[in-house]
């Protein structure tokens, strides 16, 4: 029995016709309103048309200071989320479920996108050259702990109009070095506030943000990315990295999160994502979603072994609009490459 064809009908999120889900790839194809377009209509569309069962959005701002990436869509005013009415009903007339990714960028930005200092929780710049706008990162500002409210209502907020706008629900983007992550990791992470220092502190940003979002909104509508492994010129993790997930993860699961998203960036599965799912799957009861990678063997392999519910995809979504059903009859898969993302096709 091919288990990535079968339903996902799990108490705590939302149902999926089968277990092959698109993951968010920033795509940059934005009006000059930051609003979705006609094309990312038809991009979408193809994909559920195509025989996904979960579609992730694009990293989608919720706020200018939280802005970092040319030509990404925003979902930060009513403007902006019913630009993605005709999304969302594109992708539920082909049969799929979409959940609207929210993004903010935290440091890994620069006064150009966000008119001001970029926030995070230290005041150290991210090493490296920023592709977008083509100079090295910003300066940013630490957030003052009485301003972490303002910043949960932003992603709150940003959550209601994704719902209201028809999303079956959101995902937090609490990895990949944005601005949640920029808490949770211990490397980047130098306060020595209530929100740095110990495990517990580290761990305070995202689940008072889980907290508040699920406040707000259905917690079974709500999905968070976590990658406490990737490669980045070697394999990269989080410091204190089992007592962090031993102490994040039952507390996230307290929270009534619908489902976890172990997201590796591109690297190989079994020496990230793979061994990180193998420690969360006893410390969580929601569903958990990961992959990116994997061949279909693998992925039936992953699903069998009952460490996670759906599988992920990102490049080969690019490549091939009607991935899971290309994978449902056997047919040859289209390699990805590079040149693929100068189009929304």
């Amino acid at each position: 029995m091919q288990e990535l064809f079968q339903p996902l009908a799990a108490p705590a999120f939302i149902p999926l016709r089968n277990r092959v889900v698109m993951s968010a790839m920033s795509r940059s194809f934005a009006d000059e309103n930051r609003c979705a377009t006609e094309a990312m209509v038809q991009y979408y569309e193809r994909r559920a048309l195509g025989g996904a069962g979960l579609i992730l959005t694009e990293g989608t701002i919720i706020d200018r200071s939280g802005d970092g990436w040319a030509n990404a869509p925003y979902i930060a005013n009513d403007q902006q989320a019913k630009a993605w009415r005709p999304v969302v009903d594109a992708v539920h007339a082909a049969g799929g479920a979409i959940a609207c990714q929210l993004w903010h960028m935290g440091r890994i930005s620069h006064a150009d996108f966000t008119g001001d200092a970029p926030v995070s929780s230290t005041s150290v710049a991210a090493a490296g050259h920023n592709r977008q706008n083509d100079k090295p990162y910003g300066e940013p500002r630490a957030l003052a702990a009485d301003e972490m409210p303002g910043v949960y209502a932003l992603f709150a907020d940003a959550a209601k109009r994704a719902l209201d706008a028809g999303f079956d629900a959101v995902e937090l983007h609490t990895g990949h070095g944005y601005l949640p992550d920029q808490f949770l990791d211990g490397h980047v992470n130098d306060r020595t506030d209530s929100y740095g220092g110990s495990v517990e502190n580290r761990c305070r940003f995202t689940l008072e943000l889980v907290e508040a979002v699920t406040k707000a909104v259905p917690a079974r509508q709500v999905m968070a990315r976590i990658s406490p492994s990737r490669f980045m010129g070697g394999i990269y993790e989080w410091p204190d990295l089992d007592d962090m997930l031993g102490h994040l993860i039952p507390a996230l699961g307290q929270l009534g999160l619908g489902a976890l998203d172990v997201s590796c960036a591109a690297s190989d599965y079994f020496e990230t994502s793979g061994r990180m799912v193998r420690k969360i799957r006893p410390l969580f009861n929601g569903v958990i979603v990961s992959g990116a990678s994997l061949t279909q063997e693998q992925a039936e392999g992953e699903l069998a072994s009952g460490m996670v519910d759906a599988i992920t995809w990102g490049r080969a979504f690019i490549a091939n609009p009607d991935l899971a059903d290309r994978m449902r009859s056997g047919a040859e898969l289209v390699p990805f490459n590079d040149s693929m993302r100068s189009t929304l096709v």
